[in-house]
């Protein structure tokens, strides 16, 4: 059993209950702005078959288009998590909502294919960010033994928000065309950030009526601590660190496919019609969505019991290794609707780890969360740009959807071995 001496004393028993609202009415928030942000993401997945038509698109040009968000999303992941850091998730999410929310309705205006590459640049540099500064939230509002468990319930909403969208988004385009559902996705994000401006306090301490039993449980100082920038010289030298950055690297090979291409590649790949289609692709995220919260639950049960070394990497690695399984028998089975269980099993099994990866960064990194977070999230998403610009050529070069998908889950065995050497009790920089 690991000796973790720097998880502190367990949380009282004996929770007041009016204390504990305020931190959930916290997560509560960050649970419907994960909701919009996959909304407002994986819309342009769903409506991407006809924005192809339409614009006259081709696999390599779509590659390239899915790409530029996350070459975006990627360059601003670190400035915006030390921002967090800085200055607070209040005005960062703030910021961030709203910049977002004007460029996914920008999106259903473009006219051609070089608009649409810069139009969806700069929704990645908006968006940025979002999660480290989320994370960011949890780590000052939530005590250790509840991180996996609230970044659980944080991914499982995105999971839901990509559910719902080829719900949302298929009669939307039916009724208006595909561009009216960027127009009403984009205002969503403008209500929320609204709200979260106006109540959301960055410190336990600033927040009325929240009780010292309940920053008892939090273990948050009586007020906030004054921020120091990462030390990156120290940081890039330990191999804690690297090992997560590849290990998110590796995993978003696999993980922005269902993202990305998931929608076409049920639709051309598979030979499913656009109803079909609509119906598959939830399943997938409800899967994941299950996978966040079982994965995080059990992280923090494991956590408890076994430290946090076990804790983590046991959830982590097997998640990883169980969906690089799932993601090869999908490529080799010719079986359509045993492809769609593979995908839902394997995009499930994924999402056990990604809660688990979140609570990493704020196991070693405490009050760098923000930078950690956001350090690991670009890692990933360069990642992202590159399988979902090299996908579109495979298939090209391959002459099918199925060959592409080997290589995703190649990288998928890559990441749970690298998940399997991550030690989360080393602090990053030592306090």
């Amino acid at each position: 059993m690991d000796t973790d001496e720097h998880l502190g004393s367990a949380p009282p028993k004996a929770y007041i209950i009016a204390g504990m609202l305020y931190r959930y009415r916290v997560l509560a928030l960050l649970f419907l702005l994960s909701i919009i942000t996959y909304l407002d993401r994986v819309c342009i997945s769903v409506a991407g078959t006809r924005m192809q038509k339409d614009l006259s698109l081709t696999p390599e040009m779509w590659g390239w288009v899915v790409g530029a968000f996350t070459i975006s999303y990627a360059a601003f992941e670190i400035p915006s998590g030390a921002m967090a850091d800085r200055i607070g998730p209040r005005q960062v999410l703030t910021r961030i909502v709203v910049w977002w929310s004007i460029f996914t309705t920008l999106t259903g205006a473009v006219s051609g294919f070089a608009m649409l590459i810069v139009t969806r640049f700069l929704f990645g540099a908006g968006e940025a960010g979002a999660y480290p500064t989320s994370s960011s939230a949890i780590s000052k509002w939530f005590p250790v033994q509840e991180r996996a468990k609230a970044h659980g319930i944080v991914w499982m909403a995105s999971r839901i928000g990509g559910a719902v969208a080829p719900l949302l988004v298929v009669p939307i385009q039916i009724a208006y065309g595909w561009r009216a559902s960027f127009y009403v996705f984009g205002i969503l994000g403008v209500i929320w950030a609204i709200v979260w401006y106006m109540w959301y306090r960055d410190h336990p301490s600033q927040m009325a009526g929240v009780t010292k039993e309940e920053m008892a449980v939090i273990g948050a100082p009586s007020s906030p601590v004054a921020h120091v920038g990462l030390p990156w010289a120290e940081a890039l030298k330990k191999k804690n660190f690297l090992l997560i950055l590849w290990m998110y690297h590796t995993y978003c090979w696999g993980s922005y496919f269902y993202l990305s291409w998931l929608h076409t590649y049920l639709q051309k790949g598979r030979g499913f019609d656009e109803q079909e289609m609509k119906l598959y692709s939830v399943l997938p995220f409800v899967a994941g969505a299950c996978g966040n919260l079982f994965g995080g639950w059990l992280s923090d049960k494991l956590v408890d019991k076994f430290g946090l070394r076990i804790g983590r990497r046991t959830v982590g690695a097997a998640g990883l290794a169980l969906s690089g399984v799932f993601l090869m028998s999908t490529a080799l089975t010719g079986d359509k609707h045993l492809a769609v269980l593979f995908l839902t099993l394997g995009y499930g099994s994924m999402d056990c780890m990604l809660p688990v990866s979140w609570a990493v960064c704020l196991d070693i990194g405490r009050k760098y969360s923000g930078t950690v977070t956001g350090s690991m999230n670009m890692a990933g998403q360069l990642g992202s740009f590159l399988s979902s610009v090299a996908f579109g050529y495979m298939v090209t070069y391959f002459g099918n959807y199925n060959q592409p998908l080997i290589p995703l889950a190649s990288m998928l065995f890559v990441s749970a071995f690298l998940f399997s050497r991550i030690d989360p009790t080393e602090l990053l920089i030592a306090e």
